[in-house]
């Protein structure tokens, strides 16, 4: 087994015997404390979306493009997606709906707006779930890939949280679809090296930068408009919960790989006319080979003896950034049909919505499992795997230990 640098710098650092046997060492990990999520009112039908997209674009002339892109669009698996930006907000800005456009101003004043309005919602759900008060946040993580203003999308979201002027704030911006991972992975840190501390980590993507008209010329910029969508993700965690908090999940451990050779595979780029992106053809093939390396990393440094089965004794949290890309990691990892079954649910009802995507397929396996009665939030188990990709190619995972649900009085 080829193990990456990052990963073995992990190794070497890691007190393995913290996590022996599921990390029983009573407050050492940090917890899931409370979960939510929000998004836009504007819904769109994915089977009528090629029609709606070349008409608001001034597209309908290009025929043979059209029916590629429904083409596209029936491939997915997706049902419908949501937008911050209205009907009406798209036919009043002609140069967004432009494929090639100096349009970034108008663009980036949506996400001003979209990006903490849409995360306040989540974290306002967050933290009801969690059953405390803003107040009681210590710090903040914010993620999104749709803005880069100063001051940034966590000041916004303190002053409309009402947080205190004292709570330790980190923005991170243009991680991709990889950076929920990267925003959990940080709050764990937090957590786990500030006593007492309470992090709300805080994703939220709107489709504002990346949104434009049809090109024969770039397909991948097409494959993008058929699976973006918008929403927020939010969580709370925290160590040692008190008798007043409900530990959802516990964050056992965090991996990270670059995959080599991989860097001009997904690539975004900031211009005038907003963000391009390209995407490679064998992005599932990278993505699910590195999956592969990092989980048995984990199972094996975490020393769950015995090693637990990848189907009847661990659920999975897995991005949903396209359909071919969970085939093949289900492939890979020789996956039952029904072990993606919640990121796929997350596919259908929004698209892929970048960094909040694991917070909302998290929230959607938390609701299955309450709606089906079952012992965890993690469909019954105890062991998890939670995994997101982005470019680099990135790759990260993180090991979770569902807790048992709380007792209804």
């Amino acid at each position: 087994m080829v193990v990456s640098e990052a990963c073995k710098e992990l190794i070497l650092l890691k007190d393995v015997n913290n996590h022996r046997m599921g990390c029983r060492h009573e407050g050492r990990n940090a917890t899931i404390l409370g979960v939510g999520k929000a998004v836009p009112l504007h819904e769109f039908e994915q089977n009528s979306f090629s029609d709606y997209y070349f008409e608001i674009s001034r597209s309908n002339h290009m025929v043979d493009l059209k029916a590629k892109f429904a083409n596209i669009c029936e491939k997915t698996m997706i049902e419908k997606r949501h937008f911050y930006m209205s009907d009406e907000m798209l036919r009043e800005s002609p140069s967004i709906t432009a494929y090639s456009s100096p349009s970034l101003t108008r663009r980036q004043e949506l996400a001003d707006a979209g990006v903490p309005e849409l995360g306040v919602a989540a974290a306002g759900r967050a933290m009801s779930d969690w059953g405390k008060q803003a107040s009681d946040i210590t710090h903040l993580v914010a993620s999104t890939s749709s803005s880069g203003c100063m001051p940034g999308a966590d000041c916004e979201l303190a002053r409309l949280l009402g947080l205190k002027p004292s709570t330790k704030r980190f923005m991170l911006y243009q991680t991709g679809c990889h950076g929920g991972c990267t925003a959990l992975r940080l709050s764990k840190d937090l957590a786990e090296n500030n006593p007492g501390a309470r992090v709300l980590v805080v994703c939220s993507e709107v489709c504002t930068l990346s949104l434009r008209g049809p090109s024969a010329s770039h397909m991948g910029d097409l494959v993008g408009q058929a699976i973006l969508g918008d929403a927020a993700g939010a969580v709370v965690v925290g160590c040692s919960p008190t008798a007043e908090e409900h530990a959802m999940f516990e964050l056992v451990m965090a991996c990270q790989e670059t995959v080599a050779g991989t860097e001009e595979a997904l690539v975004s780029k900031l211009r005038e006319e907003g963000i391009v992106y390209t995407l490679d053809r064998d992005i599932p093939r990278h993505v699910s080979g590195s999956v592969e390396r990092l989980v048995e990393l984990m199972l094996q440094e975490a020393t769950v003896v015995p090693v637990p089965d990848l189907n009847d004794e661990v659920f999975w949290v897995v991005h949903p950034g396209g359909r071919g890309i969970l085939d093949r990691i289900e492939s890979k990892l020789g996956l039952g049909e029904k072990k993606l079954a919640a990121s796929r649910a997350v596919m259908r009802q929004y698209g892929n919505t970048r960094c909040s995507s694991v917070i909302l397929v998290l929230e959607e396996m938390r609701r299955m499992s309450e709606q089906l009665g079952l012992s965890t939030a993690g469909e019954g188990l105890d062991w998890g795997l939670l995994v997101g990709y982005g470019p680099g190619i990135t790759v990260e995972a993180i090991l979770l230990r569902a807790l048992p649900n709380k007792l209804k009085p």
